[in-house]
């Protein structure tokens, strides 16, 4: 079944086009991935798909049996707002209905049963549970971490049970265990899913289709991310070929062009048109943005070393009595769940901030170059210009080559257009890219990294791990990139308790007695699936409540089955053949719910 059909759409923004002509169809069940450089268009593309904007041509049709949800990159929410709140301020039809029903109108109760709309909050707080949120749901949301908050908001997006999913960016901020229970989750379920990230490792899981935005085009490529890199590559070399062969005929037709008026006379008149037609087919190879560069600074015999190192926040202990001496050329990767205290080391490491225990010893020549996760230093309202103009007049980029602040932008990705344009109305990616660039340019020789890759576009963060595998001098990098650790990291620190792991993430990963990620199943969450390697009888408070939802869940779908089964026995049309897929569905969830309850049954 078609799910929502793309036709020959296009936009422009401020006078510079996006994209344009772009048309496609995904069937229900299929998962789109939209690749393309900071700025091409792509998070412009899910807004209008979502009917947040109008296209400039074209039209986008959604399936109206099918409900539709938007995660946009920013968890947005209003002071005071609590998590039960959060849940509340979904824009759903259903939570809209639930809404009115709290504001007063009695009359909708019918119709909140009716459509199983009670079931959303114990989704959410299910959701949350799996997510390692164990908040209350009084929580206010300010207090949350930026993980947290995305958790949040995945959890309400899913409670709902959409049938079509839009994903902008929907790794930034969590941490592995929470990226692997979402890829895990989406390839289970029947969603129809359209999404935006830099996650490598998440669009090769899950994705059957990318597009990918280049030059204000679509391009279309069947599977997932090792199948765009190969049908890419085909792709750039066709063109290559193509411009080949258009050169050599140009380049004998206006040797022709050339002579004299004589030569000409008499000729074919049409032939001038074709050559000008030639020379508009000629695109050329878009001047790519230059690998990142700098001039590296010496590091002295002493780097950085840490001494019986401890710190707790909020009654929790994070870390204590850490060790670790710094030697030249260390890449090491900080990884563990979101809360677990990553950032909170890299803050001692750089001397923001005094831990509990013990010493930091940093050496004289040591420069950190530190990128934190939320681009802080950014001044808002100045512009690209004025921020690099402010670094110096002039950037060193190598031992002979000096270029000014504005040759330096262009260098990078940022064309004259974008100099003069203040800094807070870049998108997010321009804007990390940005602030990326200003970290680098400034030679520092140990490299500090709080989540590098968040809005970075793939080409970018490509050429970051190329600066990062040349760079001579120490690198620690806080990411949830599994792609991202395996190429840059050497060692691991494995937060909380800072223990340290010679390794790449995979070499980690295949480490640990299960290597499976963790299940996201409504009927059969995976954290629960430990309790049959427990020997100790009685049921867990966590456990406890489980069984009394799950059989909960079981009665209620026992006497929808029932209904059915009565309706079926009149022999009346099922029109759509709706109540027997429904009728389908009830009886797979049983299958999986029955087995859980005697478990736990037995248990208790």
């Amino acid at each position: 079944m078609n799910a929502l059909s793309v036709y020959n759409v296009s936009k422009s923004v401020k006078d510079q086009d996006l994209f344009s002509s772009v048309s496609f169809g995904l069937e229900t069940g299929e998962h789109m991935g939209i690749i393309g450089k900071n700025g091409a268009g792509k998070t412009t593309f899910l807004r209008l798909v979502a009917g947040q904007l109008e296209p400039d041509e074209g039209e986008i049709t959604i399936n109206g049996s099918l409900r539709m949800a938007f995660l946009e990159q920013e968890v947005v929410f209003p002071q005071g707002c609590t998590l039960r709140q959060f849940l509340r301020l979904g824009k759903d039809p259903y939570i809209d209905l639930l809404r009115r029903y709290e504001d007063g109108e009695a009359s909708l109760m019918e119709r909140l049963e009716a459509l199983g709309i009670w079931d959303i909050e114990t989704r959410y707080c299910r959701y949350l549970d799996e997510l390692d949120v164990h908040e209350d749901l009084d929580t206010d949301m300010e207090v949350l971490s930026g993980g947290m908050r995305k958790k949040a908001a995945i959890a309400r997006l899913l409670a709902i049970k959409p049938d079509i999913i839009l994903l902008d960016e929907p790794t930034n901020h969590l941490d592995i265990p929470a990226i692997e229970w979402l890829e895990n989750h989406l390839g289970s379920g029947t969603f129809t899913v359209l999404l935006i990230t830099h996650d490598r490792y998440f669009l090769d899981s899950i994705c059957t289709k990318i597009m990918e935005i280049d030059r204000h085009r679509a391009y279309f490529y069947d599977g997932g991310y090792t199948s765009f890199l190969e049908g890419r590559e085909m792709r750039i070399n066709a063109l290559q070929k193509e411009q080949d062969r258009l050169a050599t005929i140009l380049r004998r037709e206006l040797e022709w062009l050339h002579r004299g008026p004589k030569a000409r006379t008499g000729k074919d008149s049409g032939r001038k048109q074709r050559i000008g037609e030639m020379l508009g087919q000629q695109t050329g190879p878009e001047e790519e943005s230059r690998a990142f560069s700098s001039i590296g600074r010496r590091l002295g015999k002493k780097i950085l070393e840490l001494k019986g190192v401890g710190i707790s926040r909020g009654g929790k202990e994070l870390f204590e009595g850490f060790d670790l001496e710094f030697t030249k050329g260390q890449r090491f990767g900080v990884i563990g769940p979101n809360g677990s205290g990553k950032s909170t080391l890299l803050e001692i490491l750089t001397g923001n901030l005094s831990p509990d225990a013990g010493e930091v010893d940093t050496g004289v020549n040591t420069v950190f170059g530190y990128y934190d996760q939320m681009s802080s230093r950014l001044p808002a309202d100045k512009t690209p210009l004025e921020y690099m103009s402010d670094i110096g007049a002039q950037i060193v980029l190598a031992k002979d080559y000096v270029v000014t602040p504005a040759r330096f932008l262009e260098l990078f990705g940022f064309p004259s257009s974008f100099h003069r344009l203040p800094i807070r109305i870049l998108s997010g990616g321009e804007k990390r890219r940005l602030y990326l660039l200003s970290t680098l340019v400034r030679n520092p020789n140990f490299l500090v990294l709080d989540e590098p890759t968040n809005d970075l576009d793939i080409d970018t963060l490509r050429r970051l791990e190329q600066y990062i595998l040349d760079f001579n001098g120490c690198v620690i990098s806080v990411s949830h990139d599994r792609a991202f650790l395996d190429r840059t990291c050497t060692e691991l620190i494995i937060m909380p308790g800072a223990t340290r792991f010679e390794g790449n993430y995979s070499d980690y990963r295949a480490s640990l007695p299960d290597t499976a990620p963790r299940k996201a199943d409504d009927a059969a969450p995976a954290r629960d699936t430990r309790v049959r390697e427990r020997t100790k009888k009685g049921l867990s408070y966590r456990e406890a409540k489980e069984l009394e939802q799950v059989t909960a869940d079981i009665e209620s779908l026992e006497q929808e089955k029932q209904e059915l089964e009565d309706f079926f026995s009149t022999g009346e049309a099922d029109i759509g053949g709706l109540k027997q897929k429904r009728y389908k569905e009830i009886t797979e969830k049983l299958a999986k719910l029955y087995p859980r309850w005697e478990e736990l049954a037995e248990m208790a």
